[in-house]
């Protein structure tokens, strides 16, 4: 990741490592309140052999966190075994968790990580099998438990799942020792200038394009976009940006999309004028901040001279709109 930055950035060595270490930390956890929380509780929890669910929308990065916490624990140099959920059949289950009663030869127990990929698709049978392959307290390695460190993900409502009869009760209590819910893009939108950096330079590197960077009015439209594919949809939009090497179509795409249209919600219509009105001057302020911050890289100095306010005033305004000052 370093490499490609230090292509793409014209600055001295110790801004680059900087630089980097902020958008690593974008693309793992973030820099926004919400995702520097998560951070410090994956990190905490990552230690443990506690089984970990991951909910999120659709590319919200749950795969990527699944990632992070094997790497961050003491199973780390032990295997990642990732099974998609969807596509497993009940009669391969056991065989692709390694817990074949059938096969012969010295029993010799999977540890590491075992990652369960949108678990919510496994099969009814599926589902029944793995709830008795998880041990107990007092269960001791024998052919058939799974002693691997379990992580889990959904993109689903596993409660209304259990409700409607498709997903085991007992099994939702035996993978969720810690939930960890997943903020959509939409709700982080300060990590999206470091994400988009990110994703620049990688498939600038990855097509042999030349490095250069996204433009102001990238950022801008980046910025007021909803996002309903999370940071996978972020991401081929950059690598359509760098493979047609033409920003305005890639964008011009992406505006024509139903989702890039702001609406009027029937509450707001229910409401007084005045109280509407109060609450549109605030989202547009909040709009303005993040996208100049979004154009400075989040140089509040820089930020501050292009909204023609104080310093002051925008540290004050940061914390009203709940960004927190320090967090970048």
């Amino acid at each position: 990741m370093g490499s490609n930055l230090e292509n793409v950035l014209a600055a001295p060595i110790a801004d680059v490592t900087r630089r980097n270490d902020a958008i690593a930390r974008a693309f793992v956890g973030g820099t926004s309140p919400a995702m520097l929380t998560l951070e410090g509780v994956l990190s905490e929890i990552a230690l443990t052999n506690i089984p970990v669910l991951l909910v999120g929308e659709c590319g919200t990065g749950k795969q990527t966190f699944a990632h992070r916490i094997h790497q961050l624990s003491g199973r780390s140099s032990e295997p990642l075994m990732k099974i998609s959920c969807a596509g497993v059949r009940p009669e391969s289950f056991a065989n692709e968790l390694g817990l074949d009663a059938s096969q012969e030869g010295e029993y010799r127990p999977e540890a590491g990580t075992a990652f369960f990929d949108e678990i919510s698709e496994l099969d009814p049978s599926c589902q029944r099998s793995f709830l008795y392959a998880l041990p107990d307290e007092e269960t001791k390695p024998r052919r058939g438990i799974l002693m691997a460190r379990l992580i889990s993900t959904t993109s689903r409502n596993l409660d209304e799942e259990m409700r409607a009869g498709r997903f085991r009760r007992e099994l939702y209590y035996r993978i969720n020792g810690v939930c960890l819910r997943l903020p959509a893009l939409r709700e982080r939108k300060e990590d999206i200038p470091l994400l988009s950096d990110y994703f620049f330079a990688k498939h600038c590197t990855q097509l042999g394009r030349a490095h250069s960077r996204l433009s102001a009015r990238a950022l801008d439209t980046f910025m007021g976009y909803s996002w309903p594919g999370n940071i996978r949809e972020l991401e081929n939009v950059v690598k359509k940006i760098v493979a047609l090497n033409d920003e305005d179509l890639a964008l011009s795409e992406l505006m024509r999309t139903p989702d890039a249209t702001v609406s009027v919600t029937t509450d707001a219509r229910t409401r007084s004028l005045k109280v509407a009105s109060k609450a549109a001057s605030r989202e547009a302020e909040r709009e303005l901040i993040l996208k100049a911050l979004g154009r400075t890289r989040w140089n509040r100095k820089r930020a501050a001279q292009e909204l023609q306010i104080s310093y002051k005033s925008l540290l004050y305004k940061l914390k009203q709109i709940g960004v927190d000052e320090e967090a970048n």
